[in-house]
C-alpha cells in the first residue's frame, strides 16, 4: 500500500484512535492504569499516528489540482483565516471546554467575544483551517488530511457537548442555551450579542494570523495570506 491510500489509512488511524481513546476506551484505561497512565497512552498514540500521517503525506505523489485557484479565492481564504486565528486565540482564555485536570473551569456569565460566535472556538478554528487549505490547495492528499482535521474538530466538538452534559449537568446545558455549536447561530437567534473580544484576543489573533501565514514561505516555499501581495 502506498500513495494516497496510505495517507487515507493514516488519517483514519489518527482520527479514529482519538475518538476511541477520548470516549469508549477512556474509562476502562483510566480504571486500569490511572489518569496519568491514560494521558501517557493517549499522547503516545496521538504522536505516533500524527507522525505516520505526516510521513504518508510527504511520500504521496502530487496530483493535479481539482480546480483553479486565483487571487479572489486567496483573498476570501485570507479573511476566513483571520477569523480562525481570532477564534483560536480567544479559545485559550476563560474557555470552559478546556480540560483542567482538577476543579471545573468557571463558566462566563455571558457569551462574549469568540463565545458569542461559537462555544467551540478552537474546534471551529481547526475546521476553518482545513476548509481554507482545501480551497487553495486542492490536491487529493491535502484534501484527505484537511478533511481528517475537519472531522476530528467538528465531530469532536459534538461529542464534547454530550460528554460535558453528563459531567456538568447543570452548568453545561445552561452554557449551551447561551451559545451555539454553529458559528453565529446564537447571534442570529438572539441568544448572544457579537462583541467583547478584548485587545488581547484581537491582537493575539492578528499575530497568529501573520506569523502562521508568513511561516508558509520558509516551510513550503509558498506565499500565503497577505504575504502573497506584500512579500
Amino acid at each position: 500500500m502506498g500513495g494516497v491510500a496510505w495517507v487515507l489509512t493514516a488519517a483514519v488511524a489518527f482520527v479514529g484512535s482519538h475518538f476511541l481513546l477520548s470516549h469508549p476506551l477512556r474509562r476502562p484505561i483510566v480504571n486500569a492504569i490511572g489518569e496519568g497512565g491514560f494521558s501517557g497512552v493517549y499522547s503516545l498514540v496521538a504522536a505516533a499516528t500524527l507522525i505516520w500521517l505526516a510521513l504518508a503525506y510527504r511520500s504521496a505523489p502530487m496530483t493535479t489540482p481539482l480546480w483553479p485557484v486565483g487571487d479572489v479565492l486567496w483573498a476570501a481564504v485570507t479573511v476566513v483565516m483571520l477569523l480562525a486565528s481570532v477564534l483560536l486565540m480567544g479559545s485559550l482564555i476563560r474557555n470552559p471546554a478546556l480540560p483542567t485536570g482538577g476543579a471545573p473551569r468557571p463558566f462566563p456569565e455571558a457569551a462574549r467575544g469568540v463565545f458569542s460566535i461559537t462555544r467551540h472556538p478552537m474546534m471551529w478554528a481547526i475546521a476553518l483551517w482545513g476548509l481554507c487549505h482545501i480551497a487553495v490547495y486542492p490536491i487529493v492528499k491535502n484534501i484527505v488530511v484537511a478533511l481528517a482535521m475537519i472531522i476530528l474538530a467538528l465531530v469532536g466538538a459534538a461529542l464534547q457537548d454530550r460528554k460535558k452534559e453528563r459531567l456538568a449537568p447543570e452548568q453545561w446545558p445552561a452554557w449551551e442555551a447561551k451559545t451555539s455549536y454553529l458559528p453565529f447561530a446564537a447571534i442570529v437567534a438572539g441568544r448572544a450579542r457579537l462583541g467583547g473580544f478584548g485587545v488581547l484576543v484581537l491582537a493575539g489573533g492578528l499575530v497568529i494570523w501573520l506569523a502562521a501565514t508568513w511561516a508558509h514561505i520558509p516551510l513550503s516555499g509558498w506565499t500565503a495570506g497577505v504575504w502573497r501581495w506584500v512579500h
